[in-house]
């Protein structure tokens, strides 16, 4: 699904998503990607949902978001509490959802001015 794009375009801006990947400012990926508002989007390690690790929350956390999206592929998922608790205990809000709305949920805190970001897990074709 494309995306309309607004005034938002010197920002990590979500254009476009669909099966195999996301698109950010026109530029298409198809691997997991940590993307915050002001910064290049970078790979995020995880190639499936069960792979996710304390360790993938606490580089999110190095991040300093103040909420972050997480997508959990294809159909929503709930992380283990165990897993973002080195967010929650910084009172740092998670919300797991699945990648389409994972996307347009990033892109209107994007567009507030929050310090949102958007962990989405991107499985490599079979």
């Amino acid at each position: 699904m494309k995306l309309h794009s607004n005034q938002t375009q010197q920002y990590q801006t979500v254009t476009g998503y669909d099966d195999q990947g996301v698109e950010l400012n026109a530029v298409h990926f198809t691997h997991s990607l940590l993307v915050l508002p002001e910064s290049p989007p970078v790979p995020w390690p995880v190639d499936s949902f069960e792979q996710l690790t304390t360790e993938h929350f606490a580089h999110i956390d190095s991040t300093q978001p103040d909420v972050v999206i997480v997508g959990t592929g294809e159909r929503q998922r709930f992380v283990h509490p165990r897993l973002t608790a080195v967010l929650t205990d910084r009172r740092i809000g998670v919300e797991c959802m699945d990648n389409q709305a994972a996307c347009r949920t990033y892109n209107i805190l994007m567009a507030e001015g929050r310090k949102v970001a958007l962990a989405l897990i991107i499985t490599p074709p079979q």
